[in-house]
């Protein structure tokens, strides 16, 4: 009679305890996502950026270390085929070398199109509880846009730096970032994620100006399967 007791209990701790059913068996884990946050230094307040994609992750070691940072480390990456930044519009001027000749006035800024890709992310996923599995990690990727950003110059001619030739950014940047999160299990290997990442964006000086935007705040829901 005891143990006739005992598997319906043991059934019943799996089903209330998703992240030790995770913990316990380390694999793949998989799902969309969707990102979005604004610029937050430098004059970026007015930067905005929503992207939809995809995180692939690997939980590579069985749990380490004890009480409430107890976890399993991972390593992740994310695309995101879509990749939006609207950003104020402002006028412009290039002039040669000698600022001797200069374009008419001409707009850049507004909404820029793109495809991002981390494919490096370094994620602690924090195991000693039931059904939440906060993490925290560090990331690096890039961007491709399908023009230079973010803008740069002026209308008013300065110097070569604003207005000369060699005053263009580039199409390529990099995305250094950390963020915190976590997985809400809803059931057995099914979780909600909600995430939050501080990211920078440079072009590492590849263009002739690195203007870049020192700090964007973002934030991300998303679904994943674990394998």
């Amino acid at each position: 009679m005891s143990a006739a007791l005992a598997m319906p209990a043991v059934a019943q701790t799996a089903i209330q305890s998703p992240v030790r059913e995770v913990a316990s068996h380390p694999g793949w884990e998989y799902g969309p996502l969707v990102q979005g946050g604004v610029g937050v230094t430098d004059n970026r307040s007015g930067y905005k950026f929503i992207m939809a994609g995809v995180h692939v992750g690997k939980v590579l070691t069985p749990e380490l270390g004890s009480s409430f940072f107890k976890g399993q480390f991972e390593f992740a990456a994310e695309l995101f085929p879509y990749w939006q930044s609207n950003v104020p519009k402002f006028q412009r001027v290039k002039c040669n070398s000698s600022l001797t000749v200069c374009s008419p006035p001409y707009t850049v800024g507004g909404t820029y199109h793109g495809v991002s890709l981390t494919p490096v992310i370094f994620r602690w996923n924090m195991t000693n509880h039931r059904r939440i599995m906060p993490w925290v990690q560090g990331a690096g990727g890039l961007i491709w846009t399908n023009h230079k950003y973010p803008p740069y110059g002026s209308a008013t001619v300065i110097n070569l730096a604003n207005a000369g030739p060699t005053s263009e950014t580039s199409v390529w940047n990099f995305t250094p970032q950390a963020g915190v999160g976590m997985h809400y299990f809803v059931k057995p290997r099914r979780s909600i994620d909600f995430g939050a990442n501080a990211v920078h964006i440079s072009n590492a000086s590849m263009g002739d100006r690195n203007p870049g935007v020192n700090v964007t705040l973002q934030f991300n829901v998303g679904y994943t399967w674990w394998k």
